[in-house]
């Protein structure tokens, strides 16, 4: 009798699902070893390897499901009443859950004592995991950063009144109590323009703040808090005609506050998330900080959210370029691995290099707004660079870095089952919110012009280059200050009456030059080869002038590397 049994697979696909997204990173490991007090890492580690298995598992699959049953709105409750509510997927408020909740991804930085550490978080803790969390689920990200910024806005400009009444929700770890935020400021008409806004604001008989019109384009919309850009009655035109305010979801009594979810966004990405619509009638709010310096107050909570962009666009790559090099190793194809073929270690590294790139801008900016927030005016000055550097250029090529490593699973990688297409999706947002990248890079000049940042930007290359030069080859060294010199001029030069149309490409030879030198400063901290290769390969390709027809080699003067360091062990806990 034939046997009429299908044919067994001869090869399975590779599916990295399962694997512990922590642990398998040794780079990660290795900075986080730099960037971090050792006392510190050592209690973070069972947590770090909880979020890298929750990420690479369980999270990735709640993250699949979510982006499947994106939430909808409901206007009435099924006895007729007015109770606009987004319904959300289980799986999305579980994800909630984890974040907000078991991570403390929105609080920590607010509070004294979280995930068992007593004392304030550093930003990078923050940021490390979030740049774990990411790489399963993105969409969330955004209402966690929110709520952090909009925590850090309050604290900053509010009154003690509103800190004490508020402050204590937005810092819980409660899941059934703790709030979340959100930022309502995009208006059809103003887009980018905040001097355009046209949202009033007035006082009733009572002495409170009501505002009335329409938010175009709000993230997280049923959030409990949101942040509000508004024009008070007899205010201004302009700018310093705008205020801030606080705007509650519920008022006092429990009811819902006068205010509107009109209908929500159909988008390309971030589908688990819920953005919408926002009608505001009358709508009860509390004035944030000085009347009319609502744009310098919002700008505060803006930079954090752009700073955050940066952090997920940073993650987005890693998963990306961590899924490519998988398949390459496991995929054999005439004869060998993907990964053992020339063409392939080529591309791998064109994906890696972008992707390390943003990881070491994420560690130095998150460095810096540490000592920034300790009152360091000099490091200050720095943050208000780094941040719209990260925000535009690391946003910009996780677009490009997800295509391409989608490509290297091949035909799966367009299908919806796989991670690459959400990962596409979503890497196209970080680009567009918080600023589209031209207003980003013009942001970049004005922190030049207004609070002096490029020689402070400057200073911190060459300090860094005079720690780490002395392990470098110095034609390497001499490659790395020519650049900075000459990505300086340019800088300088799109300042200038007429030079805004040089502000992109100011902002990315800025970027490329100091995140190569942070690169190869790390490479001699922790004594990584790869990331002095990576460090190299992002000068060579992304600044210097070159010859697409000739040969493509690293100069022969700068093969110096660093002694290479054993990889960090990282323990498992029993």
């Amino acid at each position: 009798m034939p046997d009429t049994r299908p044919p067994a697979a001869t090869a399975a696909i590779p599916d990295r699902h399962g694997q512990n997204l922590y642990t398998t990173d040794t780079e990660l490991q290795r900075l986080l070893a730099l960037y971090l007090p050792a006392p510190l890492l050592a209690h973070l580690q069972p947590h770090l390897q909880r979020l890298g298995a929750l990420a690479g598992g369980p999270l990735d699959t709640l993250a699949a499901t979510a982006d499947q049953n994106p939430p909808t709105l409901s206007l009435r409750s099924r006895t007729g009443q007015d109770e606009q509510r987004i319904v959300k997927h289980p799986a999305y408020v579980e994800m909630e859950r984890l974040a907000l909740a078991e991570f403390g991804l929105g609080a920590m930085s607010h509070r004294e004592e979280t995930l068992g550490w007593r004392g304030k978080m550093p930003p990078a803790v923050k940021y490390a995991l979030t740049f774990l969390f990411v790489q399963a689920e993105f969409g969330l990200c955004c209402p966690v950063s929110m709520t952090d910024s909009l925590t850090r806005t309050l604290r900053k400009f509010g009154s003690p009144e509103l800190v004490a009444r508020f402050l204590p929700r937005l810092t819980s770890l409660d899941f059934d109590e703790l709030a979340q935020g959100a930022m309502f400021m995009t208006e059809q008409a103003a887009g980018s323009d905040i001097a355009a806004t046209e949202t009033r604001a007035w006082q009733d008989e009572a002495g409170q703040w009501r505002l009335s019109g329409d938010k175009w384009f709000c993230s997280n919309p049923d959030a409990d808090f949101a942040m509000v850009l508004a024009r008070a009655d007899g205010a201004p035109a302009g700018m310093k005609g705008v205020s801030l305010f606080l705007l509650p979801r519920r008022l006092p009594d429990g009811a819902l506050n006068h205010y509107r979810i009109v209908r929500l966004k159909n988008k390309l990405g971030t589908r688990s998330m819920a953005s919408g619509e926002i009608r505001l009638d009358g709508a009860v709010a509390h004035l944030v900080g000085e009347a009319g310096r609502g744009f310098v107050q919002m700008a505060d909570m803006v930079n954090n959210s752009r700073l955050s962009n940066g952090v997920r666009a940073a993650g987005l790559m890693r998963r990306a370029v961590a899924e490519a090099e998988f398949i390459a190793r496991e995929r054999r194809a005439f004869g060998r691995t993907l990964a053992q073929m020339p063409l392939m270690q080529r591309q791998l590294d064109k994906l890696r290099v972008p992707a390390e790139q943003a990881r070491t801008m994420v560690f130095q900016t998150a460095r810096t707004l540490e000592r920034s927030d300790s009152g360091d005016a000099q490091a200050y000055a720095l943050l208000r660079i780094l941040t719209p550097l990260i925000k535009f250029r690391a946003c910009r090529d996780a677009r490009k870095v997800t295509g391409d490593a989608m490509e290297v699973r091949g035909g799966c990688g367009y299908i919806e089952e796989w991670s690459d297409p959400r990962l596409v999706r979503d890497a196209h947002l970080g680009s567009i919110w918080e600023g589209t990248s031209n207003i980003v890079a013009l942001d970049v000049l004005r922190a030049i012009r207004r609070e002096g940042s490029l020689p402070v930007l400057r200073a911190h290359a060459d300090g860094l280059l005079a720690e780490a030069g002395h392990a470098l080859a110095p034609a390497f060294v001499q490659a790395l200050r020519e650049a900075m010199d000459r990505a300086c001029v340019l800088a300088e030069t799109a300042t200038q009456d007429g030079g805004d149309v040089l502000a992109r490409q100011a902002a990315s030879a800025l970027y490329h030059c100091t995140s190569a030198t942070a690169m190869a400063w790390e490479a001699v901290r922790t004594g990584s080869a790869d990331r002095l290769r990576w460090a190299q390969l992002a000068l060579l390709h992304r600044v210097l002038p070159r010859d697409p027809l000739a040969p493509d080699a690293l100069p022969a003067g700068w093969q110096t590397m660093p002694a290479a360091a054993p990889a960090p062990t990282v323990q498992t806990p029993a």
